[in-house]
Formats: C-alpha cells, structure tokens, sequence
C-alpha cells in the first residue's frame, strides 16, 4: 500500500498536501481507491464554497458503491480539479497525483491535528 510520507491523512481516507501558497490540496488514498474498485463518477464541491471540517463535501462513485469525500479542516475551496471529473479512472492509476480540490484553510494550525504516514499506516493495517 502506498503511503506517502510528506502528505496527512484523515480517519476517512483523505490525503492532504500543504501547499507552498497556505492552502491545502486533497484527493483519497490510495487505500480508498482500491477499497472502492474501479471509479465511474466524481462530483467535487464548488470553488468558493465554505465547508467545516469533517463536512462531506465531494463524492465518487465506483462499480462496487458511493462513498463521500470529507473536508479534513474547515475553509474555502478554491480550486476544483476537473480532469477527475472527467476521466475519473485516473485515480485509480495514481491517487497521490491525480487531486480532488484545493483548499484555503481556516486555521493553518488545524492541519497538525491530521494522521501523519506512520498513523494512517498503523489506521489501515487494522
């Protein structure tokens, strides 16, 4: 399983990338991918929406089942990734390089409180 060690992650299987600019960028996991199967349909929020953290904000659809995608902090969306709309099978291919929005978030110290690599990795194993 891949598990990036520079990303946190959520209790949900979210992953999240701090970016050089303050904001946040989020996709799932690799392990929610492959738990899921081969994706059909993603529906991502739209840019200037405000969410709290742990709202569903995003949804993808797979063969298998429907799964919603969860705010990791509280902010505003600034960026949608189309693409993954589009050709939603290229999360499957690469989850980490293929992102779901982006993400200015509330309080830049809300981040800290998500699961590094080593937690989400010991999350998962269970």
């Amino acid at each position: 399983m891949n598990v990036p060690a520079e990303l946190k992650y959520t209790q949900s299987h979210e992953w999240i990338r701090a970016e050089s600019d303050g904001t946040l960028t989020i996709g799932i996991t690799d392990h929610a991918q492959e738990a899921l199967g081969d994706l059909v349909f993603i529906e991502l929020p739209q840019v200037g929406r405000k969410v709290a953290a742990g709202e569903a904000c995003a949804v993808v659809e797979s063969v298998k089942a429907a799964s919603d995608v969860y705010a990791p902090v509280a902010g505003e969306v600034v960026a949608a990734n189309n693409e993954v709309v589009d050709a939603p099978e290229k999360v499957n291919a690469d989850a980490y390089a293929n992102w779901f929005y982006r993400l200015k978030p509330a309080s830049a110290g809300d981040v800290a409180k998500l699961l590094d690599a080593a937690a989400y990795t010991k999350l998962i194993a269970c």
